[in-house]
């Protein structure tokens, strides 16, 4: 007697069950043509008009049309899988490159603080400190960058705090809904609205002059930049500009990020755990 052959399931078949079988959760019926990150981004788009109607200038009324391309690319993008995932992993790479950033920079401050120790004591052999006071202010701007390079790279790694005794017991959709839901709801938004508000105050940290121009701006002329850049209060005022641009830049990334990590966790909900990239993170249960 011959017994049938055992069937095998590639993996997220479940997502593609006919339209009968009972088997099918409501969620993969309802992404299975858009994934969860074009409903938000549909959702924060009608927000958008309707913020724009009553007049709101912050969070996400009067939008400008780059933000506008952006969502509607978003909610394009959301009807393939493989476009979402290949965005995904663009991000992840970008965080990893950003983290290591981020370690060599804990290595180049620890070398300047261990240059302020030795500096300290040997200061009475010189007629100045200020060499000194120049080595303070660049590591704490040296801190500063760490973080900004390495927020990204901490939102892929999940370090964020969470009450782990607790979210330990929850399965990966729980999870990922509870996630997905706090990221597009409240993440998210002030990520866009952290991004518009330190544009302007990145231009005007390397230099330009809002009141130039009878009111209109204008950047400096000539290409001495750093001449025209924010300094720092400290001794020896180094520049402080960059860094302080440099905020805008890391609001980015972090948003970038948190997009990856919509989609990721979008892909769980919708059934689709094969696209997420699961990884268990091995650390001790804590409370924070």
């Amino acid at each position: 007697m011959v017994e049938p052959a055992a069937e095998t399931a590639a993996p997220g078949a479940t997502d593609h069950a006919d339209e009968g079988d009972g088997s099918e959760t409501f969620e993969n019926r309802l992404f299975r043509r858009l994934h969860p990150i074009g409903w938000a981004a549909s959702t924060f788009g009608l927000a958008a008009v309707v913020a724009t109607a009553v007049g709101a200038d912050l969070l996400i009324g009067r939008m400008p049309w780059w933000l506008w391309a952006l969502t509607i690319a978003v909610i394009a993008a959301s009807t393939s899988s493989a476009v979402l995932h290949g965005v995904r992993l663009a991000i992840d790479v970008v965080a990893t490159f950003t983290g290591r950033l981020a370690m060599v920079l804990a290595w180049v401050i620890f070398f300047l603080q261990l240059f302020n120790v030795i500096t300290r004591y040997s200061n009475n052999w010189f007629a100045t400190d200020i060499l000194f006071a120049e080595t303070v202010s660049l590591a704490w701007m040296s801190f500063g960058m760490l973080f900004l390079l390495g927020v990204n790279y901490g939102v892929r790694e999940g370090i964020n705090p969470r009450i782990d005794f607790w979210w330990a017991e929850f399965s990966n959709r729980r999870k990922a809904w509870l996630d997905f839901i706090m990221h597009s709801v409240f993440f998210f938004p002030f990520l866009v609205l952290g991004i518009r508000i330190l544009k302007p105050y990145a231009a005007i940290a390397l230099g330009y002059n809002r009141f130039a121009n009878g009111g209109e701006g204008e950047w400096p002329a000539g290409w001495r930049v750093w001449e025209t850049w924010v300094t720092s209060v400290n001794a020896g005022e180094l520049p402080a500009g960059p860094i302080r641009a440099f905020i805008f830049v890391a609001f980015i990334l972090w948003a970038a990020q948190v997009f990856g990590e919509m989609i990721k966790t979008g892909f769980i909900i919708a059934g689709r755990e094969d696209l997420a990239d699961l990884h268990t993170i091995d650390a001790p249960m804590r409370v924070e």
